[in-house]
């Protein structure tokens, strides 16, 4: 069984940063690639970045280019999501997905088959 678990998130400044982490467990995360989602109070999930594991290719939405990171500690088996010159736009649930087909990635919802509960970034201006 595949699990995920976000951590990081909180209350902080416009301006401020913050760095989500995605812990991981069960089978091995060298079968998958991860990502970065993100929803905002009455609108829907929409992709923010993604990871391979194997390698660390990266892709992020246009949105996120810039003040957004995402890496991988294989090591540990987490996944972080760094986010720079926060804005109050980025309030949302963040939450972190695994793709079994590692070969490729998606920005799509439906491309991604495990998820974690999602951790709250409220930024206040």
């Amino acid at each position: 069984q595949v699990q995920l678990v976000e951590s990081g998130g909180g209350l902080v400044q416009a301006g401020g940063s913050l760095r989500l982490s995605c812990a991981t467990s069960g089978r091995s995360f060298n079968y998958y690639t991860m990502g970065w989602f993100r929803q905002a109070p009455g609108k829907e999930r929409e992709f923010v970045a993604a990871i391979t594991w194997i390698g660390g290719s990266t892709f992020y939405a246009d949105s996120a280019k810039g003040r957004f990171t995402i890496s991988r500690d294989s090591a540990k088996n987490t996944v972080y999501l760094q986010i720079n010159s926060l804005k109050p736009e980025d309030t949302a649930v963040y939450c972190c997905a695994a793709r079994s087909r590692a070969s490729s990635w998606s920005d799509q919802v439906s491309g991604y088959d495990y998820w974690g509960q999602g951790t709250q970034v409220t930024v206040s201006s």
